[in-house]
């Protein structure tokens, strides 16, 4: 397994990882989103290879000293494999390497959220509806153990 920077020629392959995720983890209108994110807003962001394939991706976008996971997901036929937790500790890692950054912050749903629960997120805010209709936004921040 390799964790590496999202390169352009990445783009198809992220964008059938994210397939595999709709409908139950992500809206599909969140597929345009994602397209857009990754033209115009990326600051860090990481995919997962295993053997020939991307399984995984996830990024970190910055906000004064504030630092958000941005975009991850895993292939849905490797959900609970720990390749999640791999590349969410590599971002914890390159995160704590700037060593300005006061919050880590993930926007996440109610179908992830405890996933980062059990990784060291705790819930501060939850909005009803907020990605789409039925898909809620859980607001996290990191509470270092």
């Amino acid at each position: 397994m390799l964790i590496r920077p999202y390169q352009h020629t990445d783009l198809s392959e992220v964008l059938a990882l994210l397939s595999t995720n709709i409908p139950a983890y992500f809206a599909p209108e969140e597929y345009d989103d994602l397209k857009t994110y990754l033209f115009h807003e990326i600051e860090e962001y990481y995919v997962v290879e295993q053997g020939d394939c991307i399984v995984a991706a996830g990024g970190i976008n910055y906000k004064e000293q504030d630092a958000y996971f941005s975009w991850d997901f895993v292939d849905a036929s490797m959900h609970g494999t720990g390749i999640g937790k791999k590349l969410l500790q590599h971002r914890l890692e390159r995160i704590k390497e700037q060593g300005n950054i006061r919050r880590i912050i993930v926007r996440t749903s109610q179908f992830a959220y405890g996933f980062y629960e059990k990784n060291g997120f705790k819930i501060k805010e939850q909005h009803k509806d907020y990605w789409a209709p039925g898909i809620d936004m859980i607001y996290m921040v990191y509470q270092e153990h």
